[in-house]
């Protein structure tokens, strides 16, 4: 067996796709010729948590831990609330506070590249003998945050080693990033960072075909595609839901706000009393109070069912006895390229995906070609109501289905042999 060192902030018991992502990967390297051993902090700051996800650590698996000095802890005693709002990446740049502001220019540009920071020098010192004694050749590192990769470029510049790089979400480019207020300084530091990263990791991993055409502009690196992904070995059936229900699962932030969706349910609940007795909106995660405010000026406050955040377990039950997955993302060219983890578990499910997003988003490429849904953009008004309406027709007959074709590439064991084969 290889080993591989693998350096992650989020793990069980954290919460959200970041965490799925490595801890299946971790999952399955053995199946692969390949040992892995992970590295995280011991007294971590996790906005989300998900205790059910520990159940899903091997046994067996070898974990070391080393104490990280965060500022969140310090910022949480002055407002918890705004705190984990920024930390979980909830920033509205509407209504800010003093507070919010000051505390948005400082993780900006004086935390940089983020507020894990102060993990990169111990984490080095701390790695030294694990390195020499474990005998370890190859190590991962997996961000954001993108303090991570710093540790990785720190360690590559000591020691005989591949590095390989993951990014789970852009960098520079990310949608966020422009509401930092960063400095003229602080952008060229990021940028600076993020070409040292690139430039000296051995292979870069990223997620979305997007992403590694950006990165090719700044490396000449190797750099592979492999995306998120659904981790189910059997498709069970499910009793679907007796409403109409259409269910969007995680987080809805400022910024994913479909107008125009709101605008055409509206006009349906109006013109078809069938469809306003049926209707049922689902929201499992955090939901952004604009969000909420849109809906409720549509006339659709008596559809609304927010459900906050519940374990991954129970959200997989929701993906399956929706009548609609409901995926929306942020309408910008930066975000043509994030394709949300939750995708993957919806083209699993089985449900018809109705997806909300920018022009070219790469996702509505992956749902045509698997025949799981429509995508639209945030203009669409009748061809999104006709698709609805249609849908509708379906339920009431009890005939509303997908496809889901070609989507067992990207099973968690597929894609775990295809990045065990690139390593």
């Amino acid at each position: 067996m290889r080993k591989v060192l693998v350096i992650t902030y989020y793990w069980p018991p954290a919460g959200g796709p970041g965490v799925q992502r490595w801890l299946k990967f971790v999952k399955y390297f053995r199946d692969y010729g390949i040992e892995p051993i992970v590295y995280i902090p011991e007294n971590p700051h996790y906005p989300l948590l998900d205790r059910t996800l520990v159940d899903e650590v091997p046994n067996d698996l070898t974990i070391y831990r080393h104490k990280i000095f965060e500022p969140y802890g310090i910022s949480k005693i002055i407002s918890g609330k705004k705190t984990k709002r920024i930390s979980s990446g909830v920033i509205s740049p509407k209504n800010q506070s003093i507070l919010e502001r000051l505390m948005l220019w400082v993780r900006g540009n004086l935390f940089i590249p983020d507020a894990r920071k102060f993990w990169i020098g111990p984490s080095v010192k701390f790695l030294k003998k694990v390195l020499e004694e474990d005998h370890i050749e190859t190590i991962i590192t997996t961000g954001p945050p993108h303090s991570m990769h710093l540790i990785g470029l720190e360690l590559k510049k000591r020691y005989k080693l591949q590095w390989v790089a993951d990014f789970r979400d852009p960098w520079t480019n990310i949608g966020y990033h422009k509401k930092l207020k960063l400095t003229s300084y602080a952008k060229k530091r990021h940028k600076k960072l993020e070409e040292n990263v690139l430039n000296n990791a051995d292979k870069i991993v990223v997620t979305s075909k997007t992403t590694k055409q950006e990165f090719e502009q700044i490396t000449s690196k190797p750099l592979k595609v492999i995306t998120n992904g659904y981790d189910f070995t059997a498709f069970k059936e499910s009793v679907l839901d007796a409403k109409f229900t259409i269910s969007h699962i995680g987080s809805m932030l400022t910024g994913r706000n479909p107008i125009n969706l709101w605008k055409v349910l509206s006009e349906l609940s109006n013109e078809h009393e069938d469809f306003k007795q049926s209707l049922q909106l689902n929201f499992i995660g955090v939901v952004g109070g604009n969000i909420l405010n849109s809906i409720q000026k549509y006339g659709l406050g008596e559809h609304i069912n927010v459900l906050g955040y519940i374990s991954h377990e129970d959200a997989v039950k929701y993906q399956q006895k929706s009548q609609i997955l409901l995926l929306v993302e942020i309408d910008s060219q930066e975000t043509t390229g994030i394709i949300p983890g939750k995708l993957f578990e919806y083209l699993w499910a089985r449900r018809p995906i109705l997806g909300i997003g920018p022009s070219n988003w790469e996702v509505a490429e992956m749902v045509s070609e698997t025949e799981s849904g429509d995508v639209f953009g945030y203009d669409a008004h009748s061809e999104l109501k006709d698709v609805i309406l249609n849908w509708f027709q379906a339920y009431k007959n009890n005939s509303l289905s997908v496809s889901s074709t070609n989507i067992k590439k990207y099973s968690r064991r597929d894609l775990t042999r295809q990045l065990a084969e690139y390593i």
